[in-house]
């Protein structure tokens, strides 16, 4: 089962600082501290094929912080799960989700141990906000451990979240993006929400030279970038809010200034379905 980070837990710190992963480099692309020489290392060898990135990283970042407000306030949601949430940053989901509806609750899932430690910060101030440090792909145990219990009613609407992960894990009839979908959307009822999205590329080449260097970076901590049409597949079914599947920094845009992408090697492309 995955640790949970209790209040006045030491969190086992177990990091190869010499290895990127995705999270930090992540972390490190929207400005913020908790990352490592490797992780800007990596940064700074992927800007010379695809200079987008930072930009592409801000605007997803925004992306799913509307998504998460639009949920919120126009939809009535108050549960929220976001797999592979990454390192907490400013307006992270509890903030965006209670700022609408104080009475939110939300569970973060990741498996790097970073992230896993900054989740005593966020249970200490909040009681309605937990991290798990798992693998997003064990639905199972996500869903039945003690803490999404705690928060999470499945016999209401919940909001699940896969922002920007996907291009972490390989295509697997078990374990690939189909099937976490499919397992996840079994639990859920109807009236619930998925925000997806994930790096997609119509260039061979750069999805060929991203997947092998990232795959490479993080000693086989990834899967690979796709293609407009796989994420698509992950939607069928259901029932997809307007403007339906963008390129993210389009989707519902609220006025703030969107950061521009050097290039359109490749993008973040993906939006919410609703479960009827």
């Amino acid at each position: 089962m995955g640790n949970i980070l209790q209040p006045g837990d030491e969190p086992e710190m177990k990091v190869n600082m010499s290895v990127p992963s995705a999270a930090r480099m992540y972390d490190y692309y929207l400005g913020g501290k908790d990352n490592f020489a490797s992780d800007r290392a990596a940064v700074e060898e992927l800007d010379k094929v695809v200079p987008s990135t930072r930009a592409l990283a801000i605007n997803n970042r925004r992306f799913l912080q509307r998504a998460v407000r639009v949920l919120a306030e126009e939809h009535g949601i108050r549960q929220f799960v976001d797999h592979g949430s990454g390192l907490p940053t400013q307006d992270n989901v509890h903030q965006v989700a209670q700022q609408v509806a104080k009475d939110s609750h939300v569970v973060y899932i990741d498996n790097d141990p970073v992230v896993s430690s900054h989740g005593r910060a966020l249970l200490v101030q909040d009681h309605r906000t937990t991290v798990i440090e798992n693998d997003m792909r064990d639905t199972e145990t996500i869903f039945s451990h003690p803490e999404t219990q705690r928060l999470i009613d499945f016999s209401q609407p919940v909001a699940v979240l896969f922002n920007s992960v996907f291009h972490c894990i390989p295509d697997s009839e078990t374990d690939g993006p189909q099937a976490v979908v499919r397992r996840v959307t079994e639990r859920l009822v109807p009236g619930s929400y998925l925000v997806m999205c994930q790096l997609v590329s119509e260039d061979p080449e750069v999805r060929d030279f991203v997947t092998g260097f990232m795959d490479q970076a993080t000693q086989g901590h990834w899967g690979r970038v796709r293609q407009e049409k796989d994420v698509a597949e992950w939607f069928e079914g259901m029932d997809i809010l307007e403007p339906g599947l963008v390129e993210v920094s389009t989707w519902r845009p609220d006025g703030e200034a969107v950061a521009q992408q050097e290039t359109m090697e490749w993008i973040e492309f993906g939006g919410i379905a609703r479960l009827g």
